[in-house]
């Protein structure tokens, strides 16, 4: 098979399509024929050099991925080969083939192109996991989410809405912000010509954010806290802004809010907290909005995986709107048509 392989790492990196051994999956896994993947934020800094793979997981790009099931292996019940799925990844999206542990593997969604699937596993599970089972969101409460228009920033709006809560959301484009007040948003916050902590103070008559949604760590540490609600929660996903800053404990404790900071990479595959957990609760308790269309996959573009680089060159850019996906080529002469190969 052929996948993506990091010849140079740098920013940008240089990404270079080559055959490699094909995966062969273990027990507990299943193997996937590749429809498409999807860019993340990750993807760049592992690319960069900066965010190796967990143990066990491989080299190869990728935490995404939708295709078509081609082979179960030892141990493995509940799908067949045929079905199509979309599945969680630790690494290895950026191939023709990847092999997954079948707890990371979800059905595609009814009404959902098996192409678009590719952008839903990542934000779905990082968006129910922080939100709902970490944050508890609820409905009535404020919701401030950190670049709206993200992946996960679009899903979010989506899922908060559902919830019944009050969304506001960041992002230093108009466009952006046009784009986000159509997904739910209520309060959009150009980060660029406002202070985002007086913008959502005005906008709860000086209450602040129930719960935040960050993906940038250090840089905004200390005006997030500022901007949360007595009692309220920073959920910290990402380190965008660095991984350091110092903490006012003070303002903290009078607030009775909390800091939380999270991963879904380096979770274990099963057990309590796992990635195998949070899919089964998304599979239950997610997936039925999105079958029903009330939660969609935003899709910014859609490019062929042999042109990683132009895609990674996409979101370096910034002001994208939602996902960028990877479109795979079939396998020489298995291809469906889809994107998939079969066996």
């Amino acid at each position: 098979m052929k996948a993506i392989v990091v010849e140079q790492p740098g920013s940008p990196a240089r990404l270079v399509w080559r055959e490699v051994p094909d995966p062969v999956p273990g027990a507990g896994d299943v193997l996937i024929n590749v429809a498409a993947s999807a860019v993340n934020r990750a993807d760049l800094l592992q690319a960069a050099g900066h965010y190796p793979p967990p143990p066990g997981a491989p080299d190869t790009l990728g935490l995404e991925c939708s295709g078509v099931i081609a082979q179960l292996g030892p141990d493995v019940s509940g799908w067949r080969v045929g079905d199509r799925v979309c599945a969680l990844l630790a690494g290895g999206g950026y191939a023709q083939r990847v092999a997954v542990p079948a707890g990371q593997v979800l059905p595609v969604p009814d009404g959902v192109d098996l192409i678009e699937a590719a952008g839903l596993p990542e934000v779905a599970c990082t968006v129910w996991s922080n939100l709902v089972l970490t944050a508890g969101l609820t409905a009535g409460r404020t919701v401030l989410i950190h670049g709206g228009g993200s992946g996960i920033g679009t899903m979010a709006i989506q899922v908060a809405v559902q919830l019944g809560a009050r969304v506001a959301v960041t992002a230093s484009r108009d466009a952006v912000l046009d784009r986000c007040r159509t997904l739910g948003a209520q309060v959009t916050i150009n980060y660029a010509q406002q202070d985002f902590v007086e913008a959502i103070q005005d906008a709860t008559d000086g209450r602040g954010a129930d719960v935040i949604l960050d993906p940038i760590g250090a840089k905004y540490l200390a005006r997030n806290i500022d901007a949360l609600a007595d009692g309220g929660r920073l959920v910290i996903i990402g380190l965008q802004g660095g991984t350091r800053a110092e903490l006012d404990i003070n303002g903290l404790m009078r607030k009775r809010a909390g800091v939380i900071g999270t991963t879904l990479r380096s979770r274990p595959i099963a057990g309590p907290g796992s990635k195998s957990e949070i899919v089964e609760r998304v599979r239950t308790d997610l997936w039925p909005l999105v079958a029903a269309g009330a939660v969609r996959p935003v899709i910014d573009s859609v490019l062929d995986l042999p042109d990683a680089a132009a895609a990674h060159a996409r979101m370096a850019e910034g002001g994208h709107v939602g996902k960028i996906l990877l479109r795979a080529p079939a396998r020489v002469g298995t291809g469906t048509g889809e994107g998939a190969a079969t066996t």
